[in-house]
């Protein structure tokens, strides 16, 4: 029988992978086929495929067989199932893990990292597709992305999802249930997902990389314990403690709030990775001291946002120093600047932490966060306002208050509409586009040769506006008045 696309890739799970040995070379196979179908097409072994090549033509054959159903979901949970055949057991990996550990950190990072996007867990060729640059504003370059990677659900694949009975398992796509689990029409596939397992204030914890990175080594930390979103001292005593560990990268919280939280404020958890974002570039406005802990160097980050950074030499003053700020924050106001900490029994204040190493200190930044809403801001006080959602109207997370934009997809063909627009071509732009382009006509000469990058750096403006926005304390005479009227509360 001439070598077909199972038996080559059986071949390739044993001499390359090495998850199988030769012995398991017919088991491996009938497992394949068990999967895919009995038809198959004969495929000459003189081309060289890559692993996930041959996956999505296996796939595509078990479609052509009826194995599967065609839409997206269900290609998406056979892919995993047949990459889980060459991933190594959780076990393995988490071994491996930490005997990488002992030669680097990094080592052991570089090596989990490889295996999740040799399976294909991290979408590396999806998140290519992602659309990426920079603009210049006040606050430095900030980084604007439109994300192309994680597709929408097909017309098939939401019909099915309505039909599909959800048990309560996994609890979240945070749990650590999700490792190794098949996926369902409302609920992603997971076979070949795997956590790392560390232990964090006498718990236990798992460190995952996020399938659609937004940025390098895109990491997450999630609780064993389903708990909610919480800030306090042990947030910042663990966020410490990842970074000791990992102290190649950096590790933040989201809000523990609505509105100015992340997007997952059921389950307790970080992301981290490998990534020097704008806000870690940004230096200081002013400088102060903490009256209580002299040898810490603190200072106003000049930044569309409010954000207060600590630096020192010793995290265990840098935690309590962030507690102090923290609790001072949760019961301040100041009706001046619409700062409630407090409204109708409503607690409104917490604070966006990060944590990273820089020139041999210790650094942690405080964004100030406050998710009050008003008759004239119902979104958010502190929120994208109405006139720039068009760009941007989801939560400001901890990505975004960094400086990197998480746009939404739907803007690569809006934003070629704009463009005709401005070109004075046929067009379908979008109403809610139309009086940011009729004034982009107004201040601008375009032409060919311009359009574009007019239209880049201006949805860069308006993204350094959104941060604005968000920003408790406004870069003013009035709020940074203000803002010196709270670091006074703090001595």
């Amino acid at each position: 029988m001439s070598e077909n696309l199972v038996t080559l890739f059986a071949d390739k799970i044993i001499t390359q992978q090495k998850t199988f040995y030769p012995l398991d070379r017919n088991y491996l196979i009938n497992k394949v086929y068990a999967l895919v179908g009995d038809f198959v097409i004969d495929y000459p072994t003189t081309k060289n495929l890559e692993m996930l090549d041959i996956v999505q033509l296996l796939v595509d054959n078990a479609v052509a067989n009826q194995q599967i159903a065609a839409d997206s979901n269900s290609r998406e949970i056979l892919a995993c199932q047949l990459t889980d055949l060459y991933t190594p057991a959780p076990s393995q990996i988490n071994q491996h893990f930490w005997n990488q550990y002992q030669l680097s950190p990094q080592a052991a990072t570089d090596y989990f990292y490889q295996i999740c996007e040799q399976n294909n867990y991290i979408k590396t060729k999806d998140n290519a597709k992602n659309i990426s640059y920079q603009t210049s504003t006040a606050y430095g370059d900030l980084e604007i992305t439109i994300n192309l990677a994680k597709p929408e659900k097909d017309p098939k694949a939401i019909a099915a999802a309505r039909l599909q009975k959800n048990n309560g398992y996994p609890a979240d796509k945070l749990s650590m249930e999700n490792e190794g689990y098949l996926g369902r029409a409302d609920f992603p596939a997971r076979t070949n997902h795997r956590i790392i397992r560390l232990t964090l204030g006498g718990e236990t914890w798992g460190f995952q990389y996020s399938p659609y990175a937004y940025f390098n080594e895109h990491c997450i930390f999630l609780s064993n314990q389903q708990r909610p979103m919480h800030i306090d001292s042990e947030t910042f005593t663990n966020l410490f403690e990842i970074v000791r560990l990992f102290p190649h990268y950096f590790v933040g919280s989201n809000a523990d709030l609505p509105i100015v939280g992340g997007s997952v404020l059921s389950h307790d958890h970080y992301q981290g990775g490998r990534h020097l974002f704008p806000m870690m570039k940004a230096p200081l406005k002013t400088s102060f001291q903490l009256k209580n802990h002299p040898q810490i160097t603190a200072g106003i980050v000049n930044w569309p946002m409010s954000v207060i950074r600590l630096a020192g030499n010793n995290p265990t003053d840098l935690i309590q120093a962030s507690q102090e700020i923290l609790t001072a924050w949760q019961h301040y106001s100041d009706e001046s600047v619409n700062v409630r900490a407090i409204v109708a029994d409503k607690q409104h204040h917490t604070i966006t932490p990060i944590v990273y190493r820089q020139n041999q200190q210790w650094i942690i930044d405080l964004v100030l966060r406050d998710n009050q809403t008003s008759q004239q801001y119902p979104d958010g006080i502190f929120h994208p306002h109405q006139d720039v959602q068009h760009i941007k109207k989801e939560n400001i997370g901890l990505i975004e208050v960094m400086g990197r934009a998480i746009l939404p997809g739907r803007l690569q063909q809006e934003l070629q509409e704009v463009k005709h627009y401005l070109l004075q071509e046929p067009n379908h732009i979008a109403d809610y586009h139309l009086t940011w382009a009729q004034s982009l006509q107004k201040s601008h000469t375009i032409n060919d040769s311009n359009v574009e990058q007019i239209i880049k750096d201006s949805v860069g403006q308006i993204f350094a506006r959104v941060l604005e926005d968000a920003g408790v304390f406004k870069n003013n005479p009035v709020g940074e008045e203000a803002f010196q009227r709270f670091l006074q509360v703090l001595n």
